[in-house]
């Protein structure tokens, strides 16, 4: 199909949204050319509210996999450039007009961040983490989706990070709400994908990843922490540096287990080979606080203000890098009789709390 010169398409699937799916796309409603929505079964209003909101619908029968249904909506695309969204999703009001930066950039690549709320509704800027995904990328027949869940842009050639723009465009993604994945059996969904690609020999190790993931998200913490090793190992085997985001949930899983003897100090060895990661700062601040060495506890999180949480290409908890920080700043002088010290901090950590809630208000589109 040929594509418009300087047009950018929304592609999108979804299936049984009509509580968000307008919300989603009203947010780039006049800043794309068109909008594509891929529905793979919907029994509700979501066809209709997607067609009313000026999005032509392609109907496609599930099969399992979400690349595939990608790669249907970016057949359908007309536009040089792509943009692509779940229901769950809108793009912040905010400086949203320079996706369209990309009609007029050399590169391949566009870079956005991506904030992820949980918890219980409504979504509030404290229970997020944020980062950096790519969600543009030029209508190319060599750039497509793979793997039936937790699909990736696979480039049929070598991209580098010369052929990324990064775009000052926020992202709120509601879908792990607590309400939203209770309603949808999301977990339950999840982990039956992940685990049957866990099964093929040689698959790739972030699936092991995921599946830790998606246990610890339902609290099977033992058989979480399983995943994480074999996905170490995995990578490692394969001659490839474990992500960021693998020592991440792995020294989370020893905090909400309890067992800081064990995370301390082979977090150290996450941290020299991420130094810039301001989670794994906060996370060994946290066991040392809890193993009563104080003194080193206070160090990791001003080390924690020094790093801030603006390196998105982390997966970077809100306040990470301020509010928390100065909370266990707060925690360790306490412990310590330092009393005023601690009330101090503590009144930063509540001030850059209520600064955070309050330069988001009005974020939910």
């Amino acid at each position: 199909m040929s594509t418009k010169p300087e047009g950018l398409s929304l592609c999108m699937i979804a299936r049984n949204e009509e509580g968000c799916i307008q919300d989603c796309l009203d947010s780039v409603k006049g800043i794309v050319d068109e909008m594509i929505v891929v529905d793979t079964g919907s029994d509700d209003r979501t066809i209709k509210i997607a067609e009313a909101c000026g999005a032509s619908v392609v109907s496609f029968a599930w099969n399992g996999s979400f690349a595939d249904a990608r790669n249907i909506g970016i057949s359908h695309a007309t536009g040089e450039w792509v943009l692509y969204l779940d229901a769950d999703e809108t793009v912040d009001v905010q400086h949203r007009s320079t996706l369209r930066e990309v009609l007029h950039s050399q590169k391949w690549l566009g870079s956005v961040q991506v904030v992820n709320y949980y918890g219980a509704s409504p979504p509030v800027p404290h229970r997020s983490n944020r980062i950096a995904q790519y969600r543009l990328f030029r209508n190319h027949p060599a750039l497509r989706f793979q793997n039936p869940i937790h699909e990736q842009l696979s480039p049929g050639f070598g991209l580098t990070d010369q052929d990324i723009v990064t775009l000052p465009v926020t992202v709120h993604h509601y879908g792990y709400l607590d309400d939203i994945v209770c309603s949808k059996r999301k977990s339950e969904r999840n982990l039956q994908l992940i685990r049957s690609v866990c099964t093929e020999e040689g698959h790739d190790p972030w699936f092991d990843y995921h599946l830790g993931s998606e246990l610890y998200r339902v609290g099977n913490y033992g058989e979480a922490m399983d995943c994480i090793n074999t996905a170490i190992i995995g990578f490692l085997s394969k001659n490839r540096l474990p992500p960021s985001l693998l020592y991440r949930l792995k020294y989370l899983l020893f905090i909400e287990t309890g067992n800081y003897a064990k995370a301390w100090p082979n977090i150290e060895n996450a941290i020299r080979l991420y130094p810039d990661y301001v989670d794994l700062q906060l996370y060994k601040g946290i066991i040392l606080l809890n193993l009563k060495q104080y003194e080193p506890a206070i160090q990791a999180f001003y080390r924690c203000l020094e790093l801030g949480e603006h390196n998105v290409t982390h997966l970077t908890a809100t306040g990470s890098g301020s509010f928390q920080a100065w909370y266990y700043i707060g925690c360790c002088h306490k412990q310590l009789g330092m009393l005023m010290e601690a009330q101090k901090a503590f009144d930063m950590a509540q001030k850059l709390l209520t600064d955070q809630n309050m330069a988001t208000q009005g974020f939910n589109l």
